[in-house]
């Protein structure tokens, strides 16, 4: 199947079409709920993520909002959702990536590193060596996981933020932008500063 079916005709929905142009699909159409939007990055926006079921093709969630992200892939588990890769990105032969995941231009994913399903690991990140990342994480822009960290699922990695070696983090966490986590994160939670501290 060459057609895909992106949910979210936004800046990260533009992203995500590129990525999959660069992966080969020809036939690229968005759904979005806003029925202004007529188009996205010159493609067609066809209609609500209501009409789903009714529209054949790959399906990927294009939605910055994990919860969103989590709801639509439950919802039409049956669908085949893509693992999209930027041709720049470094990806180890070792790496283990989730269904509906997105991997940006210059990110590096280190051996033995393992991504859950519906993440984004966005542009010129790094996930270093042994890593695991759950499901519906955000890895942002320019942010780096050092070796062996562990980020349980629905974790938002801030811009610029880093994460050093053997960290573990709990799930629903919000790591600032630019901040660094020297310590376990064990509560849910904004973090912030550096050291990262409970906002």
């Amino acid at each position: 199947m060459n057609r895909l079916v992106i949910v979210g005709a936004s800046g990260h929905g533009k992203v995500v079409a590129d990525i999959a142009r660069l992966n080969g699909y020809s036939d690229i159409v968005f759904l979005d709920n806003n029925t202004e939007i007529k188009e996205c990055l010159g493609y067609s926006v066809i209609g609500p993520d209501s009409i789903i079921p009714e529209i054949e093709g790959n399906l990927f969630i294009a939605v910055g909002n994990a919860d969103v992200r989590k709801a639509l892939m439950d919802k039409h588990n049956d669908r085949e959702f893509p693992i999209l890769v930027h041709p720049s990105a470094v990806v180890s032969e070792s790496a283990r990536i989730g269904v509906g995941t997105v991997i940006m231009a210059g990110s590096v994913i280190n051996p033995d590193t393992s991504i859950g399903k519906g993440c984004i690991i966005n542009t010129c990140s790094s996930v270093d060596h042994d890593c695991n990342i759950g499901n519906y994480c955000h890895i942002s822009v320019g942010s780096h996981l050092c070796g062996t960290v562990t980020v349980d699922e629905n974790v938002w990695i801030g811009a610029g933020a880093t994460v050093v070696n053997n960290i573990n983090i709990c799930r629903n966490v919000m790591v600032g932008a630019g901040a660094v986590v020297l310590r376990n994160i064990e509560m849910p939670g904004t973090y912030i500063g550096v050291p990262a501290h409970l906002k």
